[in-house]
């Protein structure tokens, strides 16, 4: 796709291209501002005809790094380069460093993640059992008491003086290797030494070995960053936030992860397509880093395509797996919550609530996050106080601008399926008609009700050529929301607690909202009723002093000039309109 200026902004594939190119062109308003932004610029396009699916792809990337189209993803990592620092000194210092510009000492990385190398720096000072303090050796040899950690056992004791140089630096040798080649080289190098120093009858060092070995062995079965697999493998999952979202990669070597990365990309399009684009943008710009194996938290449908793709990249066989169960699966997880984490960071949303929204869609089967959910509730008191609230969440969370109320007009006696018919007919009408404060339509609707709601408010929705979702929300005996209604059955949410929070804290809000401006509307009805009891005060003119002053508080403070001027009386009717006010309200 093309500028005016012939410059290239967009490059893509597809099996159709007329399906894919046309879906640019339709439905804009549920395009994002992206997406709307490439589609204004669009001019002219081009396109190459090619043999395979693989070739496409192939093409696709070649495309794109030549051209770096403006509106093609760029991926943006979390941060800049960290390192593992060892400090060159008789008894050296392993620390997590920014930069390696120190040129007493030598550095492991550069390493992407600072939380990857700020763990494997703890980790080996804990396993190792080297000191933490500021002291420098051997100048401060017994100048004073060990500390408590040599007490608690968390440290070796090098201040006692009792370390020998070329004992401590033998172990500075063995951390730099476990970090480099992970536990499971590191025990069977360590085993070995133990062997060798129980056959020379050199007990008290096997000791040490053997306690090293079961503290490597303890941290292993402690955390999530080690594998039972030592193969090489990398962990790719998302995390969805409507307009949003973020990829995590967790690198595992050696049984071990080694690096975690984290990308936010515009989420434009299809979450399957975004995965497969993403995996291509990555790895083409790390040929030299393909591992074997590639857990993905979700199926794509080119799987094999990429599967053959990165294999002629990197020179040997790659799979792309969806991890289904055991530790592949709990490796997907950890990574979809560091994807998650560091979106919620960039949104300004909590895991829960990206995460609700994500489970929402899924269970509902959208065919995209919703970013605008307006839900309906219909209250009454009798036949002049029946009231409709509609509110709005955005991106999970109330967006009170777009709060509206609607009093009933035209339904007769106490019909809630009429009632909440005429709401949502005038607001779609309302929308139709160009009043851009109802703009724009939701992605999802929710009904304060059942199936008979919903099947109800779709008649509506039918006649009025208007395709939006359409769920009722359903509440218990307690007056608890316990299920979401379609038309035909009911979808349990209690098992989600996520979820389930978000649809009560809907069904809650848009109830307060819709029985507060009931009751409003009730005491505005109670008041009008009170002054035409006035002699020569009518509804007419009733009404236009309760619009006016809207408050009881503001009628009995408004004088009498205000109240002739609003109810176009003569002085002496306000003076006896201000007297009832008086004494009666």
């Amino acid at each position: 796709m093309k500028d005016k200026t012939g410059r290239i902004i967009y490059v893509g594939k597809a099996k159709a291209l007329k399906n894919r190119v046309t879906t640019y062109f339709h439905a804009l308003e549920s395009h994002n501002a992206k997406t709307r932004k490439l589609v204004e610029n669009i001019y002219d396009f081009d396109f190459i005809v090619t043999p395979s699916e693989l070739d496409a792809l192939v093409l696709e990337c070649s495309l794109i790094k030549q051209y770096n189209p403006k509106y093609n993803i760029l991926l943006k990592d979390d941060k800049g380069y960290n390192y593992i620092k060892i400090t060159k000194e008789p008894y050296p210092r392993i620390s997590y460093a920014l930069n390696c510009n120190d040129k007493n000492a030598e550095y492991l990385g550069p390493f992407t993640s600072g939380f990857t190398a700020k763990q494997a720096v703890d980790e080996v000072n804990r396993i190792f059992m080297f000191p933490s303090c500021h002291k420098v050796f051997p100048r401060d040899f017994r100048k004073e008491r060990p500390c408590l950690n040599y007490h608690i056992k968390r440290c070796m004791g090098v201040c006692t003086g009792k370390i020998k140089q070329d004992e401590y630096n033998s172990l500075i040798h063995s951390a730099i290797e476990y970090m480099q080649n992970g536990s499971k080289a590191s025990v069977e190098r360590l085993t070995e030494q133990m062997y060798e120093a129980s056959e020379n009858l050199e007990f008290e060092k096997a000791a040490k070995l053997r306690d090293r070995i079961n503290a490597i062995e303890k941290m292993k079965d402690g955390q999530d960053i080690f594998s039972d697999k030592t193969y090489d493998f990398d962990v790719v999952a998302l995390a969805q936030n409507v307009e949003l979202a973020s990829i995590a990669v967790m690198c595992y070597r050696g049984g071990r992860i080694t690096d975690k990365m984290n990308f936010f990309i515009g989420d434009e399009y299809d979450p399957g397509q975004m995965r497969s684009d993403f995996l291509v943008e990555y790895y083409s710009a790390r040929t030299d880093a393909i591992p074997k194996q590639i857990y993905i938290d979700k199926e794509m449908e080119d799987s094999a395509i990429l599967e053959e793709y990165f294999s002629a990249l990197c020179g040997h066989k790659v799979t792309v797996t969806v991890a289904q169960r055991g530790e592949g699966l709990s490796r997907v997880l950890l990574a979809k919550q560091n994807a998650s984490e560091y979106l919620s960071m960039k949104v300004g949303r909590t895991v829960k609530e990206i995460n609700a929204l994500e489970d929402l869609a899924k269970l509902l089967g959208l065919p995209k996050i919703p970013t605008v959910i307006e839900s309906y509730d219909i209250s009454n008191l009798g036949e002049d106080s029946r009231v409709g609230g509609m509110i709005v969440y955005r991106n999970g969370r109330p967006y009170k601008a777009g709060y509206r109320k609607f009093t009933i007009k035209n339904v007769i006696g106490q019909n809630d399926y009429a009632c909440m018919q005429e709401v949502l007919q005038r607001r779609i009408q309302r929308y139709l008609d160009g009043d851009e404060s109802f703009a724009p339509l939701p992605d999802l609707i929710l009904l304060d009700g059942g199936k008979g709601h919903v099947h109800a408010v779709q008649q509506v929705l039918d006649s009025m050529n208007v395709s939006i979702p359409l769920y009722g929300l359903v509440k218990d005996d307690k007056h608890r929301t316990r299920a979401i209604a379609a038309q035909g059955e009911e979808i349990q949410i209690n098992a989600n607690r996520k979820l389930f929070s978000l649809m009560t804290n809907i069904q809650d809000e848009v109830h307060r909202f819709s029985l507060s401006f009931q009751q409003q509307t009730h005491k505005k009805k109670t008041y009008e009723l009170e002054l035409t009891k006035i002699k020569g005060i009518g509804e007419a003119k009733a009404l236009a002093l309760i619009k006016h002053f809207k408050t009881k508080q503001a009628l009995k403070d408004a004088s009498p000039d205000e109240i002739a001027s609003v109810a176009k009386v003569k002085e002496e009717k306000a003076k006896e309109i201000y007297d009832f006010i008086k004494e009666n309200f």
